[in-house]
């Protein structure tokens, strides 16, 4: 992997997990999509939660709703801009910097939402007890 690829990857990884380059918190936000057009009907919280659906945890293969990652979604009745909590298993877990961007870009592809910001939260801890019943047994399939 090229030295600048890593660098980026590197700067994903400060980013999502809080800190800035001097360790530092901060919010890491990603953000996708376009003001919705007045003629669309707000989607639905079942829509969002089936684009969630299709970003899955590569190391693990199991969607991040399923996986219990994300923990909040606010749908804007009037505009459709879609606000998502969520976290990921670990501050260290080698996609922190890409799974909220992958989570942006699903929920925009879904008609009726506006613009969509997925912000990565540490409060409270993610623990395998927030896993929906279908991914535990995933798990103990392995």
């Amino acid at each position: 992997m090229s030295e600048e690829i890593l660098d980026k990857n590197e700067q994903q990884l400060l980013e999502a997990m809080g800190l800035d380059d001097d360790g530092a918190y901060q919010d890491y936000v990603a953000y996708s999509g376009t003001p919705k057009p007045d003629d669309e009907e707000v989607a639905s919280e079942t829509a969002v939660i089936e684009a969630l659906k299709t970003v899955s945890d590569p190391e693990i293969m199991v969607n991040i709703y399923d996986m219990g990652l994300v923990y909040k979604i606010e749908i804007n009745p009037q505009n459709g801009d879609v606000n998502i909590d969520m976290t990921v298993t670990a501050p260290t877990c080698p996609v922190a910097g890409i799974l909220p961007q992958q989570a942006a870009d699903a929920v925009a592809s879904v008609p009726g939402t506006g613009k969509i910001a997925v912000k990565i939260v540490w409060e409270p801890a993610w623990t395998p007890e927030k896993m929906s019943e279908e991914a535990k047994a995933m798990f103990e399939l392995f």
